[in-house]
């Protein structure tokens, strides 16, 4: 009986450092882990899901995936392991039942058809340190899905970037692949006629998830009846335009998207008419701190899109991380936002031809209420208008990864609101060859440094770009990636949250002899 209880042990530390699972307790008897008795230990499997890419049939899409080199302790244990990532299943209509043979037979057909499909992987990641790419065009790129394990799942990224060069969803549409979750909201989402924004719900696992939509405005929520009770199927994705789950159009809203059963991952595409389209990525958790970083210099347009979510009303300051110091916008020092509402400012060309990053803390430091919020950023004018968004983000913390950098357009922004701190930032090798280059950066508290990364020397391919914190505060960071079309400088900026690649896992300490019979 004795082995029975060890290996049920082990087993539970094994979840430990795949879950993050922080408390062991032997069969009956005493904890076996005692507080600040833990050490971190490498994930061995994460999991991504990416939103189909375009309805448009003039879409170019470049997929890129990457899993960063690691100490001989961030491996996975020496475990091999794989890290694909395979288009999504189509969801089919079902609403009528089919009776006729020879349209059961074809239905049947395509269904085996869609599910060989499904198990060939478009990514597949053979060692770290060496990116991967892909390439689709039209509108019948599949959302996909995805798992790493072993040495390959510690800080697992992948994006997708997709180029469409007319029609109403113009632009260059970035968006880093996302972990499924169960809590996302979105600042900065519309109803508006002008406006097209789907929410796009990715389902990674083998049973389906039910989600619910809630939208809140500049007056509260909005009256919605379809918004509850969304099925998303297993291993597949919906797309709802969220202008459908309401009567209201309003331009500035929060959605706030839950699921009641399973998981997925949550992303917003959006189309403006007059200023082309982009992803918007759920932003950071509700705090009364938070940070937007890497603003470009050359914004022609800024808004700050917020809400708090709790029962009490929010009171922030706003503050521009500037290249040299931090100050107040003129007019906008202050915004009030009140419970369960909406509030925005109109922030205009608050960079003024330097990089920055936008921060908000609480008025009064005892009442830090919170918050969600982004920012709608617009370079250009008129017919050249094109807009990204800026979630507010979690620290880079222990490192961070994008991929998908080119040999000319990426630049690299770091903002550090509380503390001077020093980053190493590691620029790949190639998909298709070049040498890795390892530069590190001070940033000053307060301040925004904006970096232009120098490619791999023998740059072949798309790279990655590794940030870590190596002394100092936190520092927050954001990549944007700028590829000129017709004129229009397109451009897109993705966030760099820590990736999660370690969990914190206690020792197991324990009298061997309540093992026992």
């Amino acid at each position: 009986m004795k082995s029975t209880h060890l290996s049920l042990i082990a087993g539970t530390v094994a979840l430990a450092a795949i879950t993050g699972f922080a408390t062991l307790n032997a069969p009956g008897g005493p904890a076996v882990a005692e507080a600040g008795s833990a050490s971190s230990l490498p994930v061995e499997r994460s999991s991504l899901v990416c939103p189909a890419p375009s309805t448009s049939d003039l879409a170019e899409t470049q997929y890129t995936s990457y899993t960063p080199p690691g100490s001989e302790t961030a491996k996975g244990e020496g475990k091999e392991g794989t890290a694909e990532l395979k288009p999504a299943l189509p969801v089919l209509d079902d609403d009528e039942v089919e009776t006729d043979p020879k349209k059961i037979k074809k239905a049947e057909e395509a269904a085996k058809k869609a599910k060989a499909q499904a198990d060939k992987p478009v990514l597949a990641v053979k060692e770290p340190g060496t990116p991967v790419l892909a390439e689709a065009d039209g509108s019948a790129a599949p959302a996909l899905v995805g798992t790493a394990t072993g040495r390959l799942a510690p800080g697992w990224a992948a994006q997708q970037t997709t180029t469409v060069t007319a029609g109403g969803a113009r632009g260059l549409l970035g968006v880093s692949c996302t972990a499924p979750d169960t809590d996302f909201w979105f600042p900065g989402v519309s109803t508006a006629r002008s406006r097209q924004d789907y929410v796009h719900l990715t389902n990674p696992d083998d049973s389906a998830a039910v989600a619910d939509i809630e939208l809140f405005g500049a007056k509260g929520a909005v009256t919605s009846e379809v918004g509850d009770g969304i099925t998303v199927p297993a291993r597949s994705s919906v797309a709802l335009l969220l202008s459908t789950l309401t009567d209201e159009a309003v331009n500035d809203l929060t959605a706030h998207v839950t699921t009641r059963s399973g998981r997925v991952g949550g992303v917003v595409l959006t189309a403006d008419d007059g200023s082309g389209a982009d992803w918007l990525t759920a932003a950071a958790d509700p705090s009364g701190t938070l940070v937007m970083p890497g603003i470009p210099a050359d914004a022609t347009s800024v808004q700050l899109v917020a809400f708090a979510p709790g029962e009490n009303d929010a009171d922030v300051k706003v503050q521009l991380m500037g290249k040299n110091t931090t100050f107040a916008p003129a007019g906008n020092d202050t915004l009030h936002i009140k419970s369960g509402m909406t509030a925005t400012i109109d922030l205009k060309d608050i960079t003024r031809g330097e990089p920055g990053s936008l921060r908000l803390t609480p008025v009064e430091k005892n009442r830090a209420t919170p918050i969600v919020a982004a920012l709608r950023v617009v370079r250009g004018t008129g017919a050249k208008q094109e807009i990204a968004y800026i979630p507010a983000t979690g620290p880079v913390g222990a490192r961070a990864s994008v991929t998908d950098n080119r040999a000319k357009g990426s630049t690299l922004s770091l903002a550090a609101p509380a503390a001077t701190a020093k980053v190493k930032v590691t620029t790949s090798a190639g998909s298709g060859g070049g040498e890795p280059a390892v530069e590190t950066y001070t940033v000053k508290a307060g301040t925004t440094t904006a970096i232009t990364p120098k490619p791999p020397a023998g740059l072949k391919g798309a790279y990655a770009l590794t940030v870590e914190t190596v002394s100092g505060g936190p520092v927050h960071a954001s990549r944007a990636l700028v590829l000129p079309e017709g004129g229009v400088q397109m451009f897109t900026i993705q966030t760099l949250p820590d990736d999660g690649g370690t969990v914190v896992v206690p020792s197991a300490r324990q009298d061997l002899s309540v093992l026992d019979d």
